[in-house]
């Protein structure tokens, strides 16, 4: 059973850090949900690795990112944070896509610092738009949403291309400007914690990113709350998990030229079924025929 999706802010105000998987789709969404979770991340990485079987260097459009988080909300009652990129343009594209997606159900939308387009956060070349105009987007989507339940987040990527006090001073500025969360992407050494945490900690909740193999050592979400995180997101693990998965998949299909030596590692067309509420949903269409 989840909790309420406007309780988002007061949840990541409390002293329990919350953890929000990556998903994509609504079926991600609602197994994340069942497991569990009362909160989600709409990873703009993992839109673009599987909508597009392309990587993260800018390629998706708010509409694709919009279409994919009303599907989500339609089946889950979770939080949703939503990776917005850049705000897809200026100010202007910023305010617009903070209203499309608020009103798609949007919980806490994210914005980062990099220029158009950008690219993955744990890539090599990122270059940022001048701290000045950031302070401005953000400014203008706290302006453009409806209620001061639907969280902005303010991530730079500062620390890969200015070094650790370049992301700090950028975060300050972004604290003034009056977002909600702070995220500072790429941290590569407890050093940075704890200079990122002597900085912000009590002022405004901070955001941790756990991706395999990439920049941030991989911790644990105890571990992570112990450091003064609010929120931790594992934003592409599920699609790396499918991929391993569905690599091995095809190859036993290949090789045998049927699923069956596959099938302990799979649910049938009964279970599926099952747990997509099949049966519920047909009986419920049942009671409006021929009334």
């Amino acid at each position: 059973m989840t909790l309420s999706a406007n309780g988002l802010k007061a949840r990541l105000h409390a002293p329990d850090i919350v953890v929000a998987p990556g998903v994509y789709d609504a079926l991600g969404a609602s197994l994340a949900e069942q497991a569990g979770f009362d909160t989600v991340y709409l990873s703009g990485a993992s839109l673009a690795y599987t909508q597009l079987g392309r990587p993260d260097i800018g390629l998706l459009s708010l509409s694709e990112v919009n279409d994919a988080l009303s599907h989500i909300r339609e089946r889950t009652e979770a939080s949703i944070v939503v990776d917005c990129d850049t705000g897809f343009g200026n100010a202007m594209n910023v305010m617009r896509s903070v209203r499309m997606l608020e009103r798609s159900g949007a919980n806490a939308i994210q914005l980062e610092d990099q220029t158009y387009p950008k690219r993955c956060g744990h890539l090599r070349g990122k270059t940022l738009v001048p701290t000045g105009e950031m302070v401005g987007k953000l400014k203008a989507a706290l302006d453009a949403r409806h209620s001061d339940e639907t969280l902005i987040i303010g991530r730079t990527d500062a620390l890969a291309v200015e070094g650790t006090e370049g992301a700090i001073e950028r975060a300050r500025a972004y604290r003034d400007a009056g977002v909600d969360m702070l995220f500072i992407e790429g941290i590569r050494s407890d050093e940075d914690i704890a200079r990122i945490m002597a900085e912000f900690r009590g002022q405004v909740p901070i955001m941790a990113n756990m991706v395999e193999g990439g920049d941030t050592p991989l911790q644990n979400a105890e571990a992570l709350q112990a450091l003064g995180f609010s929120l931790v997101i594992f934003p592409g693990a599920l699609v790396r998990a499918l991929t391993h998965m569905a690599s091995q998949f095809f190859t036993t299909l290949r090789r045998d030229g049927t699923t069956d030596a596959f099938r302990d590692r799979m649910l049938d067309f009964t279970q599926l079924n099952e747990y997509l509420g099949t049966q519920s949903m047909l009986e419920l269409g049942q009671k409006y025929e021929n009334r």
